[in-house]
């Protein structure tokens, strides 16, 4: 009995050993995928975390496998949000397909091995079947390294609300200095950079927006928008210049104002358009446009909503 246990025991600490040098070489692996460029791409949300499942599936039981796997990932995304500084809301938007890549990834290579290693090559089939998963994975994991292998990027989101004040109120209210003093809503208090120090006004085709977004105590950064199209009830501001956090995850092309008076009050539409920037776009896509469109309500409840009708 006494030996059993010391068999097991010693039997952990070369797993423990493995999943500890798999996450280290994910995030050597994060790390050249950051430095190339590439880690807005699928290599990193699909790619590492396959890898990741991959090595393990083939050193571990299959009854111990999803464990491990969960545990390997933990501690690559430890090691992404450590030693690279990543901020926390990019890994709390990621985290969820990074672990449901590694469990399915994990969860075919153990049937791979099963299938496999019966059926058809005996051994030899139990030791290629992760790497023919793994291979299968390849495709996915490539979306956005290239240009040839994006999906489209760009998107707009549109939100309208009736506003309860005069159509003239609500054009005072977009042409002043933007104030941002109602709370955020829950969604944009996650870990997002907020709205800071803001200036600029009018409706003049050249008039500008400045607005600082605040991101902890790194990465803040300044959005300028400036006016580039105004008429009767419509303006549209377009970016000139975006340093802020919100650049890793998109990037604006326009926001949009439309207002127009029926009975009650003032029809307010927002417009915002946007590139997007993160892969895969099956995941990242909704997501970002959840954010944006609930930035845009946001937006027409401060921006384009005077004071005394909010």
């Amino acid at each position: 009995g006494q030996s059993m246990k010391e068999t097991k025991a010693g039997s952990r600490h070369p797993l423990m050993l493995v999943v500890i040098g798999v996450a280290v070489a994910a995030g050597l692996l994060f790390k050249v995928l950051v430095y190339r460029g590439l880690n807005h791409t699928s290599l990193v949300f699909v790619g590492v975390p396959a890898l990741i499942a991959v090595a393990v599936t083939y050193e571990v039981e299959p009854r111990t496998a999803d464990g491990v796997v969960i545990k390997a990932t933990t501690l690559a995304l430890l090691l992404a949000g450590t030693v690279f500084n990543e901020a926390f809301i990019c890994l709390l938007m990621a985290a969820p397909l990074i672990y449901l890549v590694a469990l399915i990834i994990a969860g075919t290579a153990r049937w791979g091995q099963r299938k496999l290693g019966r059926r058809r090559l005996g051994r030899r089939g139990a030791a290629y079947a992760p790497l023919l998963v793994l291979i299968v994975a390849l495709g996915p994991a490539l979306e956005g390294a290239t240009p040839g292998l994006s999906l489209p990027r760009e998107s707009s989101v549109q939100v309208t609300r009736t506003v309860a004040a005069a159509p003239d109120e609500v054009r005072e209210a977009i042409a002043a200095p933007p104030r941002f003093d109602r709370p955020l809503p829950r969604f944009l208090r996650l870990g997002f950079p907020t709205p800071g120090e803001t200036g600029g006004s009018g409706l003049r085709v050249g008039d500008v927006r400045r607005v600082m977004l605040v991101h902890g105590h790194h990465h803040s950064g300044e959005l300028v928008m400036r006016v580039s199209a105004a008429e009767p009830g419509r303006v549209v501001f377009t970016p000139v210049k975006d340093d802020s956090y919100i650049v890793h995850w998109l990037a604006w092309r326009s926001a949009e104002v439309r207002w127009n008076a029926v009975p009650g009050g003032t029809r307010v539409t927002w417009t915002l358009r946007y590139r997007r920037r993160l892969d895969p776009a099956w995941y990242f896509g909704p997501l970002e446009k959840y954010g944006v469109r609930t930035a845009a309500g946001y937006l027409t409840e401060t921006i384009s909503t005077p004071r005394g009708a909010r």
